[in-house]
């Protein structure tokens, strides 16, 4: 994954606004947390140039919506975890736990 941006990031003091560079494109953004904007422009930045290696598409916008789509889904699913959904990974993983307990038990009771 490619650094979030070659060029420095400025904040205004007067105006709460942090100048941040996604994708060659700059913005002003105006937020009560400067550093917090500053990293969220990065990991948007991360997740286009990864789209971009991944798809050799050049369209920004197309990029952009690509790359909205991954951070989604990865919002949904650690929505379904934090709300108590299981996805098919922690259902295998408690497989492999259980299965494992059984072995487990198995062995004392015939050591």
């Amino acid at each position: 994954m490619a650094t979030a941006t070659k060029h420095p990031q400025v904040q205004d003091a007067t105006n709460n606004s942090v100048r941040v560079e996604i994708f060659d494109q700059g913005y002003n953004l105006r937020g009560s947390e400067p550093d917090y904007i500053r990293k969220l422009a990065e990991y948007v930045e991360s997740k286009m140039r990864a789209v971009a290696e991944q798809t050799h598409t050049v369209d920004s916008s197309r990029l952009a919506v690509l790359a909205a789509l991954n951070i989604a889904d990865e919002f949904h699913l650690l929505k379904r975890k934090a709300e108590g959904g299981s996805s098919d990974s922690s259902k295998r993983t408690r497989q492999l736990l259980s299965a494992l307990d059984e072995v487990l038990q198995e062995n004392r009771k015939s050591g």
